[in-house]
């Protein structure tokens, strides 16, 4: 199909593509399973001292699964070569006052690992968390449904998150 024919119009919705990728690994010295996650650096615009998985946008020259591995590399410091899609969320983030704003498609991927040294990157600090304790950080809002989701074995899961009145 031609380029001009994908009925990419002004309006239409519009979505941002990003990734979400949670790496699991045994600890080698207690076995108990941990799931890596990102602490935001204390000076990030968003989620500034919170966790979220690793992750971001998916550049133009990219398809998500590759955006996944690099932004596993950038954030981390990790070479992984196999992650699952295990969800797709489609995040409507209102619209401004010309009825104009896209939305983000985030696909959430899921991989295993053994090599455990991070690098911290001036997004903030990875870290190795035990799975059974992570209700007990301070995680970015939806993480607390996301990853038990991510996690599960079965059937892909798909979500759809729209603001409230305050925009939240």
């Amino acid at each position: 199909m031609n380029a001009n024919d994908q009925g990419a119009r002004r309006d239409r919705y519009h979505a941002i593509p990003r990734t979400l990728i949670f790496l699991r690994s045994s600890n080698p010295d207690s076995g108990a399973e941990e799931i890596l996650l990102l602490k935001g650096a204390p000076n990030k615009r968003l989620w500034a001292n919170k966790y979220n998985g690793l992750g971001g946008h998916v550049e133009a020259d990219e398809d998500v699964y590759a955006a996944a591995l690099r932004e596993v590399a950038e954030e981390a410091g990790l070479t992984v070569t196999e992650l699952t899609l295990r969800g797709v969320v489609n995040i409507n983030t209102g619209s401004d006052e010309n009825g104009q704003r896209p939305g983000v498609l985030m696909f959430v991927f899921v991989g295993n690992t053994a090599d455990r040294q991070l690098q911290a990157t001036a997004e903030g600090a990875a870290e190795w968390i035990p799975i059974h304790e992570i209700r007990h950080y301070p995680l970015v809002d939806d993480l607390f449904e996301v990853v038990p989701r991510a996690l599960a074995d079965g059937k892909p899961f798909f979500g759809y998150y729209w603001p409230d009145a305050t925009g939240k």
